[in-house]
């Protein structure tokens, strides 16, 4: 029996008895109940906010409490309309950079003016519904542009971990560093080394305590250690200083150039939004790697997400705070805390509304080269190697490196324009490098074409197809996944001048003659309506199969490592050599996520969303070679299906297994189904041990089951009865007439069941016959004619040499 997800019943007295009782529903003025995960990782998620907002407030340049602002109103504002639950947002490091820059150019109140127009542009995006189109940038372009804000913030907060003043740029820093390094203030520096110390020593605690003791954050440690320490040895260093919340500067009228501050504008758009989105997605994986109830949270809406962020960024703009994004930290954090809704984020929210307003003589005792030596750690880990790995695995270092130099060197919007466009290059390098060869062996000419083939490779195809001999066995090969036009049309005009002059051609290929040609389109298996066959058929992933697509007339190759080519694995090429069927399942799963899953996604989650709606129950037998869906052209939704050894429905009432009859039940009474369909098959494997075995049978498992097909056994032998037969001919041999025997049978046995016979009586149900013959690939309809049971060969059209598929 198919695994399946009960749906909801369309009878309520069929709910009352298959269901457990609904709680009664909740009263109009019901609270939301706040669960106790949810205010524990709050707390989490507060303890780690506190200390960096603080510190990418003071990386800024703009007044701490900014900083405070912007982490309150990301807790309230985008943790109640975003779409993603669990993402904490607020002033993130990535953005750091372009606030800095923004302050240094126009001033606090026209930086927080920008943050309310990045807000509205925010909303309009959202509103457009093109949140997705963020996951069309290059992670290369995403991870360099981190990397670079990364370096910029570490070269900065290194002047005040050594007691200096950091300068309005990297190469100014950078040119600076000598200078400081001569007048090192030994007391920020302490600071600051006690503080790297701590965040990097305290996740690595060992033992029972250590496990313990990792549950408080280690920026509050390092930040609140270092803050004792500079007290009890009573350093005169730098500290906070929050001035009263009367003074504090709210957003103003944007002043300066209309071209500047529409970069501007952008470059915070652009950064905020792609942060979030990326975020949101990461948050969307973790809950989905989290066991227990987190499982059940539904993804992020990315739309919804855009909105969230665009209204936070509104208010805190309104309120003079820094520009609000998602920060994985904090998000990641929240989901390990084990948070179960947004009610988390909004409650860090309020703690840091609180410490703004309640801890201000606690806060103004923090120094500042504590909080700048946690924001350069954070710089130095947005420089990430297992993000440098993953690009070099992917060949996209150029991009990577030019994108983190543009972001260094020029800013932030300068240097994702730049990986943009060398991202664009390398794509275009990577679409005209095709490479095409020529070979000879056993007096065949093979061409394999690895790539993508386009008019660019065309002069390179024509001129290794012309060293084929004429009157020459040619077989082509193409590995890749497009064909345009041009690159059709020529290979198909040697290919016919070839045959022409007397030679023979084979087109054969993973993707050959896929959606992208733009050629013309299939009418058959492998065929076009030009009367060409470059299309090509996926087979089935066993091992003498082994996924080969093929083109019509072309003979299985012979060639083991030619053959497994077809299929690339994870490891590359030579993947193909461990075919263990463990491996087999996860190439077969990862082809599926790759190709298939894409294309039905949105289909089954329209069928998660409105439950299973079935029209037939199908029962067939267990053997691997009756593929349901693919012999009755089904999709997902469209049968219930139920599978065991023999396609057998064993009478109710009688020992043995209520599986078949639970699912009948259950297909009849509570999916509604509008017919039910038995279908066996030639070769049965079942039918044979029941032959061989006869009445008796043997005291195994298997036995014992096929003692339900005792009956078929007796309607062959009964010479009283006539006996099933193909329209077009006689049973083959004794086992083919026990398997169409055996369909008609337990169709008699599915009238004994009370749903199902109630059913029939009301003229709501149908029951059919089915026998696939599997060597010919042809599937048979049962219908009545005289009273003799016929199964008449399924055609095109319909059934042909029978009235039809008969109800029973």
């Amino acid at each position: 029996m198919s695994a399946c997800a009960p749906t909801q019943p369309t009878d309520p007295a069929r709910t009352e008895r298959l269901h457990q009782p609904h709680s009664p529903p909740p009263g109009p003025h019901r609270r939301p109940r706040i669960a106790g995960a949810d205010l524990s990782a709050s707390i989490a998620v507060f303890l780690i906010a506190l200390p960096l907002s603080l510190g990418i407030a003071l990386a800024t340049g703009a007044p701490l409490q900014a900083g405070l602002v912007a982490a309150a109103v990301g807790g309230l504002v985008a943790g109640s309309i975003g779409g993603c639950p669990l993402q904490v947002s607020g002033p993130a490091a990535g953005l750091t950079v372009v606030t800095a820059d923004l302050i240094h150019q126009y001033g606090w109140r026209t930086t927080c003016a920008i943050t309310v127009l990045a807000g509205l542009a925010q909303l309009g995006l959202g509103c457009l519904r093109v949140a997705r189109s963020a996951l069309a940038v290059s992670p290369a372009i995403v991870h360099g542009m981190l990397a670079g804000i990364g370096v910029t913030i570490a070269v900065a907060q290194a002047h005040i971990v050594l007691g200096g003043t950091p300068q309005s740029s990297v190469l100014a820093n950078l040119r600076a560093l000598p200078a400081q390094l001569a007048d090192v203030h030994p007391a920020a520096v302490a600071v600051s080394a006690l503080t790297l110390t701590l965040l990097l020593l305290w996740p690595r605690i060992p033992g029972r305590a250590g496990r313990a003791l990792r549950r408080i954050p280690g920026a509050l440690v390092s930040v609140a250690g270092a803050t004792v320490a500079a007290a009890l040895a009573g350093l005169s260093l730098p500290r906070v200083d929050l001035p009263s919340w009367s003074s504090h500067a709210l957003a103003g009228l944007p002043e300066g150039p209309v071209l500047g501050l529409a970069a501007a504008v952008l470059s915070t758009t652009l950064v905020c939004s792609v942060q979030s989105l990326l975020g949101a997605v990461a948050v969307d994986k973790l809950v989905a790697a989290r066991p227990g109830p987190a499982t059940r949270i539904r993804r992020a809406d990315l739309n919804r997400e855009l909105l969230g962020q665009g209204a936070a960024n509104i208010v805190s703009g309104s309120l003079g705070g820094l520009p609000v994004a998602g920060v994985a930290v904090r998000s990641s954090s929240n989901v390990k805390a084990g948070a179960v809704s947004r009610h988390s984020t909004m409650l860090h929210g309020v703690l840091v509304v609180i410490a703004a307003l309640l801890m201000v003589p606690l806060l103004e005792r923090v120094p500042l080269a504590a909080l700048a030596a946690l924001v350069m750690a954070v710089g130095i880990q947005m420089v990430s190697l297992h993000h440098i790995r993953t690009v070099t695995r992917h060949r996209e270092v150029p991009v990577y490196a030019v994108t983190t130099l543009g972001v260094v060197c020029l800013g932030v919007l300068q240097g994702v324009a730049l990986g943009i466009a060398v991202a664009v290059a390398v794509a275009l390098r990577r679409l005209a490098r095709t490479r095409i060869t020529h070979e000879e062996r056993e007096a065949v000419h093979h061409v394999r074409v690895r790539g993508q083939l386009t008019f660019l490779a065309v002069p390179r195809l024509s001129r290794v197809l012309h060293l084929v001999p004429q009157g020459a066995h040619a077989v082509v090969e193409l590995d890749g996944s497009f064909m345009d036009h041009a690159a059709y049309e020529s290979l198909q005009d040697w290919r016919n001048t070839h045959t022409a002059r007397g030679g023979s051609a084979e087109v054969t290929g993973r993707r050959t003659g896929a959606r992208g040609t733009g050629t013309a389109p299939r009418t058959g298996a492998g065929e076009r309506r030009d009367g060409s066959s470059l299309d090509c058929r996926c087979r089935p992933w066993t091992p003498w199969r082994n996924h080969r697509c093929e083109g019509p007339g072309s003979a299985p190759s012979t060639d083991a490592a030619d053959a497994a080519g077809a299929l690339d694995g994870p490891d590359g090429p030579d993947s193909h050599r461990d075919r263990r069927p463990g491996h087999q399942l996860v190439r077969g799963i990862s082809a599926f996520q790759r190709n298939t899953a894409p294309r039905v996604r949105d289909e089954l989650a329209r069928l998660a969303r409105e439950g299973q709606q079935p029209s037939q129950l199908f029962l067939t037998c267990a053997d691997s070679r009756v593929v349901t869906s693919m012999i009755t052209s089904s999709g997902p939704g469209d049968l219930f299906v139920v599978r065991n050894v023999g396609n057998l429905v064993p009478l109710p009432g009688g020992e043995g297994d209520d599986s078949v009859a639970a699912a009948i039940e259950y297909a009849v009474d509570v999916l509604k189904v509008r017919s039910i369909t038995v279908c066996g098959h030639s070769g049965c494997g079942a039918m044979q041990a029941l032959l061989t075995a006869g009445p008796g049978g043997a005291a195994t498992p298997l036995g014992r089951w096929l003692r339900h097909g005792l009956p078929s056994l007796e309607r062959v032998a009964d010479g009283g009865r006539p006996p099933a037969r193909l329209a077009d001919r006689d049973p083959a041999d004794a086992v083919e007439r026990l398997c169409l025997a055996n369909v008609v049978q337990q169709l008699e046995h599915l009238r004994a069941h009370e749903s199902v016979a109630r059913a029939l009586r009301e003229h709501a149900l149908e029951l059919h016959g089915m026998y696939f013959q599997v060597g010919e690939a042809q599937a048979y309809l049962l219908a009545g004619a005289d009273g003799d049971e016929v199964f008449g060969h399924v055609a095109a059209a319909g059934l042909s040499g029978t009235p039809g598929p008969g109800k029973m």
